[in-house]
């Protein structure tokens, strides 16, 4: 059967398809602060990411939902379709609270969108292939969401941000277009109707993604400190380009993606989970007490092996524990726990550092405590299937 193979010609499409998503909504991002500033919104930057991230969230319950009962491809179309409208909707923005309404909006893109991506991947690759799979979509996803930024201000420099936001409207046309070509892994899906839109508590949750969601929201809420705390960190260590650490991070965290998917298929996603909370653990010490610009890009390379360790084993164990008919909604699950996961660890680490330099090490010590709980979290669920096990043979 094609569904065996290990990588078919739909699996290279679907990671073209999202190479072009990721950078589409990824390269209006290093625009958007100016732009908000000449709507007169200096003073709620950081909103634009939080809103973002909100309403993504919110959506997957809909998006998992959907995917179990409908089809991975209309959900992927339909998260890629709001990038594609959304970047001739841009332009004509006047108003703060027009700019921010389409922040929300804009976040269901990717509420929807890699839902329906790694439910996908789950599909269409043997068992025995998938943490390697997820870390190759993987790959294609962050290679764009490291293209689209530096794309979308070269754009922006030459032409404008009107052009900019266009642009982004291309790549995620080619992005459906690609999509709409590929052939439909749910078997016996539904036609759409209003009762797939009626969500309960029973749609927001899958029971058997607690375990990776438990990890995920745990290592993720670093991210949150990262996104909202680095820039200054750059800032105090006279690093004049905030964007260096997570260039250097994001080429570190590809560089060990593949392979991290491939050894969680032969060690288990257990073990390869408790090396990456340990290098959570370690980068985040490296940078918190970082005092020159080297131990700080040293910390950036640790923490991105962290990253390219985490996400693809985490969502090849979720593929694992979850049953077929319900795959979309433990992806939703688990995709649920990061979005948490990142906004806590924004919130928090905000309040914590006060811009105060002073307080950089509590604040990246925050991140190493919650790493260090998913590290223990994972030793004590190894301890309890030894027992089990050793129970069983005697």
């Amino acid at each position: 059967m094609e569904k065996q193979r290990t990588y078919t010609f739909q699996f290279w499409l679907l990671c073209t398809s999202s190479f072009l998503f990721f950078a589409s909504f990824n390269m209006i991002i290093p625009e958007l602060p100016s732009f908000l500033t000449k709507l007169g919104g200096e003073d709620y930057k950081g909103f634009i990411i939080s809103l973002f991230t909100l309403t993504a969230g919110l959506s997957r319950p809909f998006s998992g939902k959907l995917t179990d009962k409908v089809g991975r491809i209309p959900v992927m179309v339909f998260g890629a379709s709001i990038c594609f409208a959304l970047g001739f909707i841009y332009p004509f923005v006047t108003t703060i609270l027009g700019f921010f309404a389409l922040r929300l909006v804009h976040g269901f893109s990717t509420g929807f969108k890699p839902t329906g991506t790694v439910a996908y991947v789950a599909d269409v690759v043997p068992i025995n292939k998938r943490g390697e799979a997820m870390g190759i979509a993987g790959f294609f996803g962050t290679t764009g969401m490291a293209f689209g930024p530096s794309l979308g201000s070269k754009i922006t420099l030459m032409y404008s941000i009107d052009v900019m936001f266009y642009a982004s409207s291309v790549l995620a046309i080619l992005s459906i277009l690609i999509l709409v070509g590929m052939k439909e892994t749910l078997e016996n899906k539904e036609s759409l109707r209003w009762s797939h839109l009626k969500i309960t508590k029973h749609d927001v949750y899958e029971p058997t993604a607690l375990p990776p969601s438990i990890v995920m929201a745990l290592t993720v809420f670093s991210f949150g400190i990262v996104l909202t705390v680095i820039p200054d960190f750059s800032d105090h260590l006279g690093i004049k380009n905030r964007g260096h650490f997570y260039s250097i991070f994001t080429l570190s965290s590809l560089l060990v993606r593949i392979l991290a998917g491939k050894l969680s298929d032969k060690w288990g996603r257990e073990p390869v989970l408790m090396l990456s909370t340990s290098c959570y653990i370690i980068s985040l010490l490296v940078i918190g007490f970082s005092e020159s610009v080297t131990q700080f890009f040293t910390g950036a390379v640790i923490y991105g092996l962290a990253v390219g360790m985490n996400s693809p084993t985490l969502f090849a164990w979720t593929a694992d524990l979850s049953p077929d008919k319900s795959r979309g909604k433990a992806m939703a699950t688990t995709f649920i726990a990061l979005e948490l996961g990142i906004m806590m660890g924004a919130i928090l680490s905000g309040w914590t550092f006060s811009n105060n330099p002073a307080n950089f090490p509590i604040t990246f010590g925050m991140g190493a405590v919650t790493a260090f709980i998913a590290l223990g979290y994972l030793l004590l669920r190894k301890r309890k299937q030894n027992l089990k096990s050793a129970t069983v043979h005697a």
